[in-house]
């Protein structure tokens, strides 16, 4: 009966289990749902905004703004956006491994000399980093408790001020880029300096801008620029991590779905472990009543 006593045991266990799971994927569920509206309405806005600037500027032979000047990538800084929490499956470790193939494979002359940096927005990525002595410049892993443009501008307007000083040549993000609530696309973008679209795109589709694209300018196409660029870098970051943000509850949605599908699975083999073992226990009963029965007829 020991036996019997452990089975139930694990059968309640996991069944509270399974309950947890459970709420926890109709809680993502719910929160995703307003986080894939809101990257959904600001991709068309950041898209347009990328366009007119691409535009604009492929009519003006320079740009005067710091923010475009493309330095020798001396000094980095990689922008890593996790989450706060985990049970997400592998949503922080893929953004952690990324970040780490960057650090070690494409800046790791700038690593070996200690000038690569890391803002951590997200607990995860940040405890990650700090935890191994990294070069960690920032923690904003409050951004996720009440995201808006103006708390991620905050960010923005740091790394730009920082970038114009000098102290970084390069900043890059790396984040997880919502696809659908099963699939999240790891992306890692360079925002600082900002350059324009890629040459190939622009000289095959020149003409067609050149020929269809017809904006009237006040007061002037390079004071345009220089009013654009800044707000496009915010925007390019508030994507990104309003990308991971629906990334993350999906990922946790699609995780706990699993959890509570496995959960499921275990304890119907459970209560098949448990039946068998009290099948077993009552013909072991019945087996030693008769075999004492019998000792008694034949005494």
């Amino acid at each position: 009966m020991a036996n019997l006593k452990e089975v139930r045991n694990r059968i309640t266990s996991v069944s509270s289990t399974q309950q947890i799971t459970k709420a926890m994927k109709m809680v993502s569920a719910a929160k995703l749902k307003r986080a894939t509206n809101a990257i959904l309405q600001l991709r068309p806005y950041a898209n347009k905004l990328r366009d007119i600037l691409a535009d604009v500027s492929a009519s003006v032979e320079g740009s005067n703004s710091p923010f475009t000047v493309d330095r020798e990538p001396n000094k980095v800084l990689i922008v890593v956006v996790s989450s706060n929490r985990g049970l997400a499956g592998a949503f922080n470790a893929n953004v952690i491994k990324t970040t780490n193939n960057l650090i070690f494979n494409k800046y790791a002359e700038q690593h070996a000399k200690g000038n690569l940096s890391i803002i951590g927005i997200g607990k995860k990525g940040y405890d990650f980093y700090s935890k191994r002595n990294f070069n960690v410049v920032a923690n904003h892993s409050d951004l996720f408790s009440d995201l808006n443009f103006g708390s991620v501008s905050v960010v923005t307007e740091f790394i730009m001020e920082q970038f114009k000083e000098g102290n970084f040549d390069r900043v890059e993000v790396v984040y997880n880029q919502f696809k659908n609530a099963a699939v999240q696309e790891l992306t890692a973008e360079q925002i600082l300096p900002l350059l324009p679209a890629e040459e190939n795109k622009q000289h095959t589709h020149k003409a067609k801008i050149e020929a269809e694209v017809d904006y009237i300018i006040e007061p002037s196409k390079e004071k345009i620029i220089e009013e654009l660029i800044p707000k496009a870098i915010k925007i390019q970051l508030y994507k990104a991590v309003l990308d991971s943000n629906a990334s993350e509850h999906g990922a946790r949605m699609t995780a706990m779905d699993k959890a509570t599908e496995n959960a499921g699975d275990l304890i119907k083999s459970l209560k098949l472990s448990y039946n068998q073992a009290r099948q077993a226990a009552i013909t072991t009963e019945l087996t030693e009543i008769v075999s004492g029965a019998a000792a008694l007829s034949n005494g």
